[in-house]
């Protein structure tokens, strides 16, 4: 039986993701009455505040990120009741003991929240140590970057492990939070629909795209130095590919679905031909939203060879699988924002209709994620007609739109799920060591190949869909990206 954390810890309380996601989550979740009665939040960082300063801090970001519908005078005044503050430099271990101190009793158990720069995550877990923060009764959730490369991130790892085990490491990616890509399980295992033809037999290709309209902002010195490939196909794609391609857990539980997840990544096929089977590419100058906007270097200031485009063709290489290609393409400053999964089944075996001039169309469905919420499964129909000139069929969509359908209900922020989650102890939506070592070693081979065979990114303009290279990847092969 899991035990709610009695206290939460944030560290970064006063940075851009807490303003924007961390803050307004937990508000709604007070709102709603779903955190436990008497939790305490207390958030660190190196701003010189007090408890009302801190406060005001948060009022004013509840202010700006909440919708007018959801603020309440009652429940914002009992929910900045619950906040506290401490400064603290994580860097040295002095400060650690003060925070102790603030955060009072642990004995109810403590949930750490951790998002930091990567150098200070051994300074950090050493404070907490010294501080006795480090008990069997707190678990820590720990937010990317973890590490560059598979080295590093088995070091930032490994000093985690030094306090915590895994059974208390709660490692966060806010993918796995949106509630439509929860839904792909949903989709997969409460229907019979679909599993018995979700394998090689039945299914030609899969498409996934994570494409952002915005540059780099304010992002330049972090993204400078990871690009898209690490940025964005290490952690998101790869979690939505395992999602996809894994086997039927045995039940839905965080130890049977990460098992299945991490046999899907350790069985993709090493990239060996890296210039056949990926493109990358650089945003130039362009127009995006209707504005002109600069290309990447003249953002940054100064020459790189950092792709802020990529796309894969890439395989998982077991039964259920093989010869199935995975296209992965995920670039900013494309031509919109758009998350989604599309599969592509195979044909019909025999066209009935092809001597009447009926032409058919693979059934393709669709898993949008971002913007729009929805799964759409597109199928052939006949027109309405005498057909005296021959058969005509036309493909139409069979719509399941999440806004629609549950209007009524409220549509949360990811981290909203992932932070009770954390203080409950849930750790189903959290992605385990092994499942991020095996996406390192696939995503590290890749960047070797790059390195060897000299690949540099194709220019392509702002506001398109990136370099004309990764039409060519998937037309090759008789697929078409979804545009």
């Amino acid at each position: 039986m899991r035990q709610p954390a009695g206290k939460l810890l944030l560290f970064g309380a006063t940075g851009d993701l807490s303003q924007r996601m961390l803050l307004p989550s937990l508000y709604g979740l007070h709102a709603d009455g779903l955190l436990p009665e008497g939790l305490t939040i207390t958030g660190t960082a190196r701003s010189d505040k007090d408890d009302a300063e801190f406060r005001e801090f948060a009022r004013a970001a509840l202010e700006e990120f909440l919708t007018a519908d959801r603020k309440t005078d009652n429940a914002v005044s009992s929910f900045l009741e619950r906040l506290f503050y401490q400064p603290l430099d994580a860097s040295k271990t002095e400060g650690f003991a003060a925070l102790k101190d603030k955060i009072g009793d642990i004995s109810g158990g403590l949930a750490i929240f951790l998002s930091t720069a990567p150098w200070l995550f051994g300074p950090t877990i050493k404070g907490l140590e010294s501080g006795g923060l480090t008990g069997t009764n707190v678990r820590i959730g720990l937010e990317k970057p973890l590490g560059f490369d598979l080295q590093s991130s088995r070091e930032v790892n490994d000093i985690v492990a030094e306090a915590f085990p895994e059974e208390r490491t709660f490692r966060i990616d806010h993918y796995l939070g949106k509630e439509t890509v929860q839904n792909i399980l949903a989709l997969r295992f409460a229907n019979s629909l679909f599993e018995p033809i979700w394998n090689a037999q039945g299914i030609e290709s899969v498409q996934i795209t994570i494409s952002e309209t915005v540059g780099l902002e304010g992002r330049a010195e972090y993204y400078d130095d990871v690009g898209a490939l690490r940025d964005m196909v290490q952690n998101h794609m790869l979690q939505l590919l395992a999602l996809i391609a894994m086997e039927p857990p045995a039940r839905f539980d965080g130890t049977a679905i990460r098992d299945e997840k991490v046999k899907v990544l350790r069985s993709l096929r090493p990239i060996g031909d890296v210039q056949s089977l990926t493109v990358t590419g650089q945003y130039g100058d362009g127009a995006s939203k209707g504005e002109i906007v600069k290309g990447y270097e003249a953002e940054l200031g100064k020459p790189s060879d950092t792709e802020t485009f990529v796309a894969i063709k890439a395989y998982v290489d077991n039964w259920r699988w093989k010869g199935v290609p995975f296209y992965l393409r995920t670039g900013k400053r494309l031509a919109e924002r758009r998350s989604e999964i599309v599969i592509r089944f195979k044909p019909v075996p025999h066209s009935i209709f092809a001597e009447r001039g009926g032409k058919l169309q693979s059934n393709t469905l669709v898993i949008r994620l971002q913007p729009e919420e929805y799964v759409r499964l597109l199928v052939m129909a006949k027109q309405p007609g005498l057909d005296r000139d021959g058969v005509r069929l036309a493909e139409v969509p069979l719509n399941l739109s999440l806004d629609h359908e549950f209007a009524h209900t409220r549509r949360r922020i990811a981290y909203e799920r992932l932070l009770l989650d954390l203080i409950e102890g849930d750790p189903t939506l959290f992605v385990r060591r092994d499942e991020v070592e095996a996406q390192w070693e696939w995503i590290d081979a890749i960047r070797r190949g790059w390195d060897a065979a000299g690949v540099k990114p194709k220019a392509y303009a702002s506001g398109t869909w990136g370099p004309n290279a990764s039409v060519a990847l998937t037309e090759r092969d008789g697929v078409t990206w979804n545009e």
